[in-house]
């Protein structure tokens, strides 16, 4: 199972990000997932369990201590596309 995480941090500020929102984006990228998007009004990553939840755990803590009056997220289970039968499970590879 794979999930994907959205969240944004409040307040906003338009004229540059604030330290909050700094710090949750800095931990999204430090951390082992995938498909990591940070944007001005919400970021989103995906990755293993494990991964996304210690994640969400930084960012709450990070962006809390950073001055965030509100975090929003949303967390996803993320399909896989099935096992394609005609392909060996270990890819073609040689031992």
């Amino acid at each position: 199972m794979r999930l994907r995480l959205e969240f944004s941090t409040e307040p906003f500020d338009l004229d540059r990000p604030p330290a909050h929102a700094l710090a949750a984006r800095e931990v999204v990228r430090a951390a082992e997932l995938e498909a990591v998007d940070v944007g001005p009004f919400g970021n989103s990553a995906e990755g293993a369990p494990e991964a996304v939840i210690d994640a969400v755990q930084a960012v709450l803590r990070r962006s809390l201590a950073a001055g965030a009056t509100r975090i929003s997220l949303q967390i996803n289970t993320v399909d896989q596309p099935a096992a394609d039968p005609t392909r060996p499970a270990d890819g073609g590879r040689a031992p």
